[in-house]
């Protein structure tokens, strides 16, 4: 994501699978991307496709409502390689209303031409698609409304996207608003309107016993409740999401990045992160918190913990991607 000085680059390194060593860089030709930060592949049509964070030494120090009008400090952009030449082929810039595309998603079926891609600051959702004539094109498919508050960095609460994943069966799309503190899923069955079927709260900056108030709200009627696991208090917000192979078990953790996580929920900082399960109802669409389970990364106050990423051993819904046989 960044050069040795915290400027911008979009690359890839190779490491070795056995021994971790750094063997190079992936991206070959001078054409390079502006930022970086994802990336998912789909080898029937022979694309890789990446997105874009910010630049390094602006995201490192925390986040700055001012810096996001800047298309030099915030990317913009879905970056389209070649997968067997290693080329950067097609940029899409999404404009201003596509900032920070972080988490893309290619559906699961092998052939598929269609993923989505989570916008973080804009706080939306596109669609990506291959068109008849072999390029790639994108539309906006999802639109989480700001909050308009007090008593919070500006006068307006974006939701803050900050990861999405799909079921493995295409079927569902979830993702996180790390500031607004909901999970949701969305039926893609139809992939160009994606149908909201299931919403649950799991903290965030707009609790009814914050000090933010919120003034006009286009979704909600009131200001969400804390929210107790087995008597523990969820001071952050959801933001990493993982899903179990059959779609049942929907896993949350809550830090995104350190100095984020010190700036938006300095109680979570102190206090740890912790992992919760949903349980999903997969015929019917919507959530449900397993009010049993909780792993709390702060138990031992010798060593508070911030936990992000999760993966299951044998595979899960965003690391793997199925090849087709033909």
């Amino acid at each position: 994501m960044g050069k040795p000085n915290d400027d911008a680059v979009g690359d890839f390194l190779r490491v070795d699978a056995e021994t971790l060593e750094v063997k190079g860089t992936w991206t070959t030709g001078e054409k390079r991307a502006a930022f970086g930060y994802d990336f998912w592949y789909q080898p029937y049509h022979d694309v890789l496709i990446a997105t874009e964070w910010a630049t390094p030494r602006v995201f490192k120090r925390g986040f700055k409502s001012v810096d996001v009008t800047d298309p030099a400090i915030y990317g913009r952009s879905l970056n389209f390689y070649s997968w067997t030449e290693r080329k950067l082929k097609q940029v899409v810039n999404l404009g201003n209303d596509g900032i920070a595309p972080l988490e893309v998603r290619f559906l699961h079926d092998p052939k598929a031409s269609v993923g989505f891609v989570g916008c973080a600051v804009s706080s939306n959702v596109y669609k990506f698609y291959k068109t008849p004539n072999g390029e790639w094109a994108a539309r906006k498919v999802v639109q989480i409304p700001p909050k308009q508050v007090e008593g919070w960095i500006a006068p307006q609460m974006s939701g803050m996207i900050t990861d999405i994943l799909i079921s493995l069966d295409d079927k569902y799309l979830y993702l996180s608003n790390w500031l607004h503190g909901d999970v949701r899923q969305y039926d893609i069955s139809d992939t160009d309107n994606p149908k909201l079927t299931g919403q649950i709260f799991l903290g965030g900056s707009i609790l009814s016993d914050s000090k933010v108030r919120v003034i006009r709200d286009e979704e909600l009627t009131s200001q969400p409740s804390p929210v107790y696991v087995k008597g523990r208090r969820l001071d952050g917000s959801a933001q990493m999401l993982q899903l179990s192979l059959d779609g049942t078990r929907l896993y949350v953790t809550t830090s995104i990045f350190k100095p984020w996580d010190r700036q938006f929920y300095p109680d979570h900082f102190k206090s740890g992160s912790t992992m919760l399960k949903i349980d999903v109802d997969v015929r019917n669409g919507g959530l449900k918190l397993d009010d049993e389970f909780l792993i709390d990364f702060g138990g031992d106050r010798n060593d508070v913990l911030l936990a992000h990423e999760m993966r299951y051993p044998g595979g899960d819904c965003s690391s793997d991607i199925w090849l087709s046989e033909d």
